[in-house]
């Protein structure tokens, strides 16, 4: 996990804060910190990916992502992508994108297994039939984005990688894989690992901007007749 930003750190910032928080961040905050903290307890990475994707939702999903057509996810996460690294005065994103985790990075983008135009294809769909051009193709257009490292280009590498790391979690959450399984077990412990360090930054620079427009939770808390949901 992200030492500097544990669940603890994160939860007694919040507590300081929180009451000059628009309600639709405290909320946001307060379910993306609790998330994290449960995958602080996990002993997998299995889990610890799950419950920081959980933590991602929470602190990025909009009511546009629940609709019958939603937007494609890429775009969704760019939108949140631009928000928080262009917030974040201490390069701390950027830091991680292209230092900490450049290698696994590299790695999940050089992985077919996590590239849902191959699963289309081996699924059968059609249209997919081209999916190793496509492959190079994306490829070709992350390493050109690579040797620029600027914030618009920690805006896409961000959105490139998180499309990644959507494959992975659908094969998690959709049963496509055996918990803690021997196979393909990098992806999934890069992937706990690279959230486990960005999740509580993207938290840290929302709960610092609470005048950001962060969106409203698609499931608010709601009273009636004394009972409530969606804390």
């Amino acid at each position: 996990m992200n030492p500097s930003l544990s669940y603890a750190v994160l939860k007694n910032k919040q507590r300081e804060v929180r009451d000059s928080f628009p309600e639709n961040l405290r909320l946001r905050t307060q379910r993306a910190i609790s998330w994290i903290g449960r995958a602080e307890q996990a002993d997998d990475n299995d889990g610890k990916f799950v419950f920081l994707w959980i933590a991602f939702n929470a602190a990025y999903a909009v009511e546009r992502d629940f609709q019958p057509e939603p937007p494609l996810a890429r775009d969704s996460f760019k939108s949140y992508f631009g928000k928080v690294v262009t917030l974040d005065a201490e390069k701390r994103i950027y830091n991680a994108i292209w230092e900490n985790f450049s290698r696994s990075i590299r790695l999940l983008m050089n992985n077919e297994f996590v590239y849902d135009p191959f699963w289309q294809h081996q699924n059968g769909i059609v249209g997919c039939e081209d999916w190793e051009n496509r492959f190079q193709r994306d490829l070709s257009y992350f390493n050109r984005i690579a040797v620029r490292q600027s914030d618009e280009h920690t805006i896409k590498t961000l959105a490139l990688l998180f499309d990644r790391l959507y494959v992975l979690r659908n094969q998690l959450l959709h049963g496509g894989a055996t918990w803690d399984s021997k196979v393909n077990r990098n992806q999934v412990r890069d992937g706990a690992t690279i959230l486990a360090f960005l999740l509580p930054v993207f938290v840290d620079v929302m709960m610092s901007h609470p005048d950001g427009d962060w969106g409203q939770p698609f499931y608010p808390v709601v009273s009636r007749n004394s009972a409530y949901s969606g804390a």
